[in-house]
């Protein structure tokens, strides 16, 4: 659904919410907290090629969640940095 030189974006396979898209750098990143400064760009680039699918997915007004898992306990079962994306219906608080 999305690509350029840095970033993939597709939809999940197991969706939780009706748009329920992946975004995920090309460079290995294993999590948010293996981010370092040199990732700050890319950082940046994840956050606005999801306010991108957002605005594409017609969910950019009434809202969307973005996730980035880190950890077992906090739900990552791939060690791939990625971001969810999640909208189309009306989110919960707290999560999980």
């Amino acid at each position: 659904m999305y690509e350029d030189e840095q970033v993939y974006a597709f939809k999940d396979l197991n969706p939780q919410a009706p748009v329920h898209v992946l975004i995920i750098p090309k460079e290995h990143v294993t999590d948010v907290a293996a981010l370092q400064e040199q990732h700050d760009v890319l950082a940046g680039k994840l956050l606005r090629v999801a306010a991108h699918i957002a605005r594409e997915m017609n969910i950019e007004k009434t809202g969307y969640r973005l996730v980035a898992n880190v950890g077992p306990h906090a739900g990552q079962s791939v060690f791939h940095l990625h971001i969810h994306l999640l909208g189309g219906r009306q989110m919960t608080w707290p999560p999980g």
